[in-house]
């Protein structure tokens, strides 16, 4: 946790693919406090159009703090079920050194294994957030954004708080990962579609749940600490992208911020490093134990 206020927060919309027609989204500002009220500044979107790009983009120096809209780690009954490393780090090694077929064998044996309406694993913060589950490997295919992803961050050597890596970062040049989940805060403004990369859903309607929905952080009426700062310019430019790309970015830049502003980046007290947690979601209630087995 610290003052982030001038210093960069960046949000990032990730693409296990990117390319020129669907690059990695940066959206890059700051934080200034006016009158007790934190606001985002937008200054900044960058397009990465590849992996190299955006590991360039992770060793840019710090400090900085950044919201990563992709999964940081796997269910843990998922992860000791296949008999997988238990410490984040080694884990992370080990998933993204997996080729994708294997991996894809390994979700599918488990979701077949398991009754309709219990398929998959799910972490601890994915249904408080409404996120997918982090195995899912298509419609989203999340499991591949980690995979294509997460590596690469902790080869550039961040900070996660989340999973307490590592156990003692520098906190003067350090460069703060957190993941982020834009649906989180757009389920506070609109629950129905505002985004598509198919041509056919780019629609006046869903343009227009995209001008309430910045009209909303503006507002700061979305659920945030935070609102947002932008010009008319970027503002027009937030819209008018169909794909929803550049608004997600900037989402998670500002769940990032908020975060930021809490004790331990508002992070449950009795997380699991391993499976780590979304910025922005309220910890649910502290588990007690009854009879011998943890309850919410």
């Amino acid at each position: 946790m610290g003052d982030f206020s001038q210093t960069p927060v960046v949000g990032i919309d990730f693409t296990s693919a990117p390319r020129t027609r669907k690059p990695i989204t940066a959206a890059v500002g700051h934080v200034d406090r006016r009158r007790g009220r934190a606001v985002y500044q937008l200054e900044d979107v960058r397009l990465l159009e590849s992996f190299a790009a955006f590991e360039t983009f992770l060793r840019t120096p710090g400090p900085w703090l950044g919201g990563f809209d992709l999964p940081f780690g796997q269910p843990r009954a998922l992860v000791e079920h296949e008999g997988w490393p238990t410490t984040w780090p080694e884990l992370v090694r080990f998933y993204c050194s997996r080729p994708r077929p294997e991996l894809r064998d390994t979700f599918r044996r488990w979701c077949a294994a398991r009754p309709a309406g219990a398929k998959f694993a799910w972490r601890r913060a994915d249904k408080p957030a409404g996120s997918s589950p982090a195995m899912r490997w298509a419609h989203p295919p999340v499991a591949w954004m980690m995979h294509a992803g997460i590596g690469r961050m902790l080869d550039a050597g961040l900070t996660f708080p989340a999973h307490a890596y590592p156990a003692r970062p520098r906190a003067a040049t350090a460069r703060v990962a957190l993941e982020a989940y834009p649906g989180f805060t757009v389920r506070h403004v609109c629950r129905l579609p505002y985004k598509s990369d198919d041509p056919a859903g780019r629609t006046r309607e869903r343009a227009r749940r995209r001008r309430g929905i910045v009209t909303a952080l503006v507002a700061g009426n979305a659920g945030l600490d935070v609102r947002l700062n932008v010009s008319a310019g970027w503002a027009r430019r937030l819209v008018a992208d169909a794909a929803g790309d550049l608004l997600d970015a900037v989402i998670c830049a500002l769940q990032a911020a908020h975060a930021a502003a809490r004790p331990c980046y508002g992070l449950p007290p009795d997380l699991d490093p391993l499976e780590g947690w979304i910025a922005a979601v309220p910890p649910p209630p502290r588990r007690r134990v009854d009879g011998g087995r943890p309850v919410e």
